[in-house]
């Protein structure tokens, strides 16, 4: 039996579980989420062993190598020698400042509570001497 050269790419990335479903796969595509070789690809574009496909999920891209073709989804193993992956590491993240919580069924917050949360914030409020005139 001859090894295949070629596959869709929205079967292979579902083949190599990018994806949970075939058509989750596909409706990725469409939206123009998957490119092969920088291009957008459609889902019935044929992918080729070498050529560079980038799935973009949860909010980044993911860089693989096209190392095997699969048609059929396979094992998470035999998933992981079909491609080469590439993607570059996280950003890191960033110190992200604590917004302060209210207990829930608290109420409002009180006047006091609410010039501690201003602060906290750092809102700008308007000077009184920069409020304008009522003529």
């Amino acid at each position: 039996m001859d090894p295949l050269t070629t596959a869709r790419v929205d079967s292979w990335a579902w083949a190599v579980r990018m994806f949970k479903t075939r058509s989750l796969a596909t409706a990725a595509c469409r939206a123009g989420h998957v490119r092969v070789n920088g291009e957008r690809a459609k889902s019935a574009q044929p992918v080729h062993i070498g050529d560079e496909v980038r799935v973009r999920s949860s909010g980044f891209d993911r860089v693989l190598v096209v190392s095997k073709i699969v048609n059929k989804r396979v094992g998470a193993l035999v998933a992981a020698e079909c491609y080469v992956d590439k993607t570059p590491p996280p950003p890191p993240r960033e110190e992200v400042a604590l917004v302060p919580m209210r207990d829930r069924g608290a109420g409002r917050p009180t006047k006091r509570e609410r010039r501690d949360i201003d602060k906290l914030r750092a809102t700008e409020r308007l000077d009184p001497a920069d409020w304008p005139e009522n003529d």
